[in-house]
């Protein structure tokens, strides 16, 4: 097993361990922390020209934003609810437009809003 599989394979595992651990608020919080993450290996895999990585790190990062919004509860959430719902949509197009135009900035973007809401998130569990 080369070094890069073995550093994939703790990974997995890592994850897994945390996951299993992990109550409802930490579970989100991990969503966040990787589609950030996501988001910013795609710009990298962008910027080093790794078309084929960078579009399946796009993939990755709109997957979990879409998991973030399918797991809002649209019918008790109210507006705040309904502002997340429109917020991650409009994420999800502007990361389909990154992905077409091989736009660095767009990725930045989203990454922005994306840390803006985790940071409310995080929020929550400290007061």
């Amino acid at each position: 097993m080369n070094a890069y599989a073995a550093m994939k394979q703790y990974q997995t595992v890592n994850v897994h361990a945390q996951v299993s651990e992990a109550d409802p608020h930490r579970l989100i919080q991990m969503l966040f922390e990787g589609g950030l993450q996501r988001i910013a290996q795609a710009k990298g895999a962008m910027q080093h020209g790794n078309i084929p990585l960078k579009g399946e790190l796009i993939g990755k990062s709109m997957g979990i934003i879409g998991g973030l919004r399918d797991s809002l509860d649209l019918s008790k959430g109210g507006e705040l609810a309904s502002n997340l719902d429109n917020l991650y949509s409009f994420m999800l197009q502007r990361l389909t437009i990154a992905n077409l135009n091989n736009d660095a900035a767009i990725l930045d973007e989203v990454a922005a809003l994306l840390r803006d809401v985790k940071e409310g998130w995080d929020a929550i569990r400290q007061s």
